[in-house]
Order: structure tokens, then C-alpha cells, then sequence
């Protein structure tokens, strides 16, 4: 399938929210990255128009380490000498999601123990499905186009506070898209600027941490309207330089477990992006220079690839290009 129903059209999902299951098979491990076939790939490099290429990764060590187990951060690199002659290096600690990098579809789920079309905890623990080398070995490939918040809101007067806690409403998508002259397409990735790592790059480097608990970022707000916006859009992907996509804190406490409470799944955005839909999510995706550049050319819409890791794992950092 490469054309997809609207989001009103989809099944419901256990009450609460669309699912969009089946829509590429039952055993489909790629989700709406399907979309991004070989001829919307073709077109979309016919948008390459200088060749200058925009690095999206920030630096491997760009957050310190974790000071606490299980934090995200930087590893440790080792460098191995052979006797003046050649080097080696190896990471040790390496968390693939401490980085740019993009959520597989076994990062979460819609609901406890129900990942995207079906799977089952079990078959992502033996990296039977919804793993990251399922995009590995295919590539992200096709049109992406940006949305700057910070420009769109600063247009009508309003600052986006790039540690604030800021829901971008779905007119605030529009305003940012009519502002850039967009129309979505089938199988884009949409890349969101909310200025919030070009603040953190402002800090020093230990002042910067992954912070699930304490950290407050702008973001997509929580709510079945921002889910069917997303979903009709038909985008393969939605990249953010935050830390969530979605404004952060989340409405909900993994901890105890409230994953299916009175806002599930909105309140926590990657169940229904992640877990009912397949949409591949990217963050801390440095987006300031290319933002920059679209500014000044007047054009939003350009050639995006990306090669995750070819690993059974839930994450990886995302090695992403744009080509202008």
C-alpha cells in the first residue's frame, strides 16, 4: 500500500485512538517508512540543487556521561596505540538512543506487552520484529521538508522558550507550514525546529543532560488532534531537536506503569505515533544551519537520507544528511 486512508478511516484501537496495523502486511517491521518508495525517492532527488550537504548528528559526546545507571549519555571511547604504527578505537557505554537518533518500532508500544502490528515483548527481546536493522537495511531515504517554530511563532510576535514547556498546537503546525509554503506529500519526513538543542549547544558541555524526569522541552502537543494531523499528513517520519518529539514531560508515569490511564495515548505521544501508527520518530536532530538555509533561499522542501545502525536493537543514532 502505498496510499493511505485518513486517520477517521483507520480501526479504533481499543476504544481509544486509530490504529493503523495491517495497513503493509501482518508481518510488517518498517511501518510507514514503506511510503517512501522507489519512485518518491527518485523525485525527491530532483531536489537536490547546489550539493551542499547539512550534517543532522550532533557529536557523539555532545551530553556528558550518565552520572546515574541507565541514564543516556556519552561513552567512553578508547584509543589503542600499536606501537606508533596504527590505531583502533572501540565505545564503551554506548546507549543508541544518547545521541541523534531515531526510536525503532520496538521502542515502545500502544499499550503494555502490544507493540506496532501485533508484536509481542518477547520477539522484540529476540530481535524477531520491530528492530532498528529493519530500516538498516532498506535506508531512509525521500523528501523532508521543515517546519521552523521558532520563525512561524516569532512571526506573530511570540518567543518559543526553548526549555519551556510549549504545546505546538496543530495551528501552529499550519502557521509554520503556510509560512514555508509546504504541502505535505506521501512517505516525507518532517523535521520540527523548536530551538531547543541549539540552547542546550549553548551551555557548557557538563550543564547538558538526558533527563527523562526533570527535563522540560516544546513539543507537539498531547492530544487526537495533533494524532490525526501527524497521521494525515501521511509522513513516513517526524524528526524534532528536542528530546521527545512531544512536549516534555509527558502526560503519564512509566514508572508506575500508567501507560493505558485516562490520557493513554495521547498523553504520551509515542504510543500512538510508535506503537498504533509505525511512524518512525527522530530526536536531538541538529536543525540551526539548515534552518538558516532555508531562511535565506526561501525553501523548505530538500533531499533527506539517513543509515541507522544495522543492529537488532530498539534505537540507533540516525546518520543523517540533508542534501541542498
Amino acid at each position: 500500500m502505498t496510499e493511505l486512508p485518513d486517520y477517521d478511516s483507520l480501526p479504533a484501537a481499543g476504544g481509544r485512538g486509530r490504529s493503523g496495523w495491517g495497513l503493509f502486511g501482518e508481518q510488517d517491521n518498517v511501518g510507514l517508512i514503506n511510503l517512501q518508495t522507489p519512485d518518491r525517492v527518485a523525485r525527491a532527488c530532483r531536489l537536490v540543487q547546489t550539493g551542499q550537504v547539512f550534517p543532522l548528528d550532533i557529536p557523539l559526546d555532545f551530553f556528558p556521561p550518565p552520572d546515574k545507571p541507565g541514564e543516556r549519555g556519552a561513552p567512553r571511547h578508547v584509543l589503542q596505540n600499536f606501537d606508533q604504527t596504527a590505531f583502533d578505537d572501540s565505545l564503551d557505554g554506548f546507549f543508541l538512543q544518547g545521541t541523534t537518533q531515531w526510536d525503532a518500532l520496538g521502542h515502545v508500544g500502544f499499550r503494555r506487552g502490544a507493540f506496532y502490528n501485533g508484536a509481542r515483548p518477547e520477539d522484540i527481546e529476540a530481535g524477531r520484529r520491530n528492530t532498528i536493522d529493519h530500516w538498516a537495511r532498506r535506508g531512509i531515504v525521500g523528501r523532508a521538508v521543515l517546519l521552523d517554530m521558532v520563525r512561524a511563532l516569532a512571526a506573530r510576535g511570540e518567543e518559543l522558550d526553548p526549555f519551556g514547556g510549549y504545546a505546538i498546537t496543530v495551528d501552529d503546525l499550519e502557521a509554520a507550514r503556510e509560512q514555508a509554503g509546504l504541502r505535505f506529500q506521501p512517505g516525507d519526513v518532517i523535521l520540527l525546529r523548536t530551538g531547543h538543542l541549539e540552547a542546550l549547544a549553548r551551555l557548557p558541555a557538563e550543564q547538558r543532560r538526558i533527563r527523562l524526569d526533570t527535563m522540560t522541552t516544546p513539543g507537539l502537543a498531547h492530544c487526537e488532534e495533533m494524532a490525526r494531523y501527524v497521521w494525515n499528513t501521511h509522513a513516513a517520519a517526524v524528526a524534532a531537536d528536542n528530546m521527545a518529539v512531544e512536549v516534555w514531560p509527558a502526560l503519564m508515569d512509566p514508572a508506575a506503569g500508567d501507560l493505558t490511564g485516562p490520557q493513554w495515548p495521547f498523553g504520551y505521544l509515542h504510543n500512538a505515533f510508535i506503537g498504533l501508527f509505525g511512524l518512525a520518530m527522530g530526536e536531538y536532530f541538529w536543525l540551526a544551519d539548515l534552518a538558516g538555509q532555508c531562511a535565506r533561499d526561501g525553501r523548505y522542501e530538500m533531499l533527506f537520507t539517513s543509515a541507522p545502525l544495522n543492529v537488532r536493537g530498539v534505537g540507533s543514532p540516525a546518520n543523517a544528511l540533508v542534501i541542498w
